[in-house]
């Protein structure tokens, strides 16, 4: 059954799935450890999406620690921020773009330390194929 996006259900899939990753547990061993590798995802709205979203995903040491909507970015203690357009995030669920090949295209934008990110490419790679085999329903 497909699971609307973007929606709490379809955040707490996620965390579940990556944290059955075997792949993820191995690619993230060490992320978030000595820093926040906390991220917010931030949905913005575009011709598709009629206001921004936001979604907290604790991530460290290749699991993650909790995921859910949040109202305002500031509301969390997150260590990067990845932004952008709706119909982008549609696109990099579906697997039609990276998360690092959007990130250095200029589609999406990090705040954070980038070198970080790049160190731990292979699991921003799992992290997107796990959110790829999630059967979405796209509210927008």
């Amino acid at each position: 059954m497909a699971i609307s996006y973007p929606s709490e259900e379809w955040i707490q899939e996620y965390q579940d799935r990556l944290n059955d990753s075997e792949e993820y547990s191995e690619t993230g061993d060490g992320w978030g450890v000595g820093f926040n590798g906390d991220f917010v995802f931030h949905l913005v709205a575009d011709d598709r999406l009629p206001e921004d979203r936001y979604f907290f995903v604790g991530l460290e040491d290749g699991q993650c620690t909790d995921a859910y909507e949040i109202e305002d970015p500031d509301e969390v203690d997150a260590g990067f921020v990845y932004r952008g357009d709706y119909s982008d995030w549609v696109r990099l669920n579906e697997g039609e773009v990276g998360a690092i090949d959007g990130m250095m295209s200029g589609v999406f934008e990090l705040d954070g330390d980038m070198q970080k990110v790049m160190q731990y490419s292979d699991a921003s790679t799992v992290q997107v194929e796990t959110a790829s085999e999630i059967d979405t329903e796209y509210e927008y």
